[in-house]
């Protein structure tokens, strides 16, 4: 027999009474308050998704502020030591600095290259020629597989013997110099590291960048390329006067959004599996080694909220220069009026 409180229905029953409650007692406190009725109606609605925040959100980001200051394995009560683990991640941990490293530098080239190669997909695929609609949806498909799956396929791809096919295809290059065929993920060289990786993170990131970029694309009026071209300003004009001023909001959204996923780089590297130990490791794998493999919840903590603040200083450092090349139509109508 199932117990009354096994089963689901009673429990959505349960959450859904109670929140309609919240937001009966919302409302009236808000009318009571001298809000007016419209206004008392959107507090209430947006209650519930403003509660669930403070309770998954807000809480754990503090509480991961309070673990970064103690030592905290799970299974003991956390012990305050102070900005102790801070210390211990700049100045003691063999790993940390060149897991720094290894993680700017994916981003450094992996971000650019993504960026350019999305901007020419999308251009390609702003063009009206036959079967268009087919070419846009392979570009979009990396883009919906499953981490995993996709992980494993690269790892065979670039298997560091003849059996992977990168190797066996490029085998003939090599022979030329009479080299042998890289040991991709086993080398410790970041170049056998990071190759595979912006390779990796080009093909998956180039169908969401690029469907956000043509949105871009369609958005730019035509008569701007009507007038550009009686005035006799030829593609590459076009492309650089009009293209890329008109699309620059689009870029920079895409290029923020690029650092964070490059900074908080997961899902394959912890699918290929271990690197040289000399490289370090991508921060966020690192992070989720020290917490989860290690039980170091305070260190792990640490790790959490120094890539929190990277990837803080770099997006306002893209923020400040989006000034000098970001144009928005907007504020020259502004300054026109």
């Amino acid at each position: 027999m199932v117990e009354w409180y096994t089963r689901p229905l009673l429990h959505y029953l349960l959450v859904g009474g109670s929140l309609a409650i919240i937001m009966f007692l919302i409302y009236k406190g808000l009318l009571r308050a001298g809000v007016n009725r419209e206004a008392a109606t959107g507090y209430a609605l947006i209650s519930p998704w403003f509660l669930g925040f403070l309770l998954w959100n807000l809480y754990p980001f503090l509480a991961s502020l309070y673990f970064s200051l103690t030592t905290y394995n799970l299974f003991q009560a956390p012990q305050w030591v102070g900005p102790q683990n801070y210390i211990t991640m700049f100045t003691q941990d063999p790993t940390f600095w060149p897991s720094v490293k290894l993680t700017l530098l994916y981003g450094l080239f992996s971000v650019p290259l993504g960026l350019i190669g999305a901007v020419a997909v999308a251009l390609l695929l702003n063009q009206n020629v036959r079967g268009v609609g087919i070419w846009r949806t392979i570009y979009y498909l990396p883009a919906v597989l499953p981490a995993f799956a996709t992980a494993l396929l690269w790892r065979l791809l670039f298997a560091p013997t003849r059996n992977g096919l990168i190797n066996a295809v490029t085998q003939p290059i090599w022979d030329l110099f009479r080299e042998s065929a890289p040991a991709w993920f086993i080398e410790p060289t970041l170049t056998m590291t990071l190759v595979p990786f912006i390779i990796m993170s080009l093909w998956g990131v180039f169908g969401a960048n690029t469907v956000i970029l043509l949105a871009g694309l369609k958005n730019i009026p035509r008569q701007l390329y009507e007038a550009a071209s009686i005035d006799g300003a030829n593609n590459w004009d076009k492309f650089w006067n009009i293209t890329i001023p008109q699309l620059s909001p689009t870029i920079f959204y895409t290029l923020v959004i690029g650092i964070i996923g490059a900074v908080q780089v997961f899902d394959a590297p912890l699918f290929i599996g271990r690197l040289p130990a000399s490289l370090g490791n991508f921060l966020n794998v690192y992070l989720y080694t020290q917490a989860f493999n290690f039980l170091k919840m305070g260190y792990g903590s640490a790790i959490a909220w120094f890539t929190f603040a990277l990837i803080l200083v770099l997006t306002i450092l893209v923020f400040r220069s989006s000034e000098a090349w970001v144009f928005y139509e907007s504020e020259v109508k502004g300054e026109g009026g």
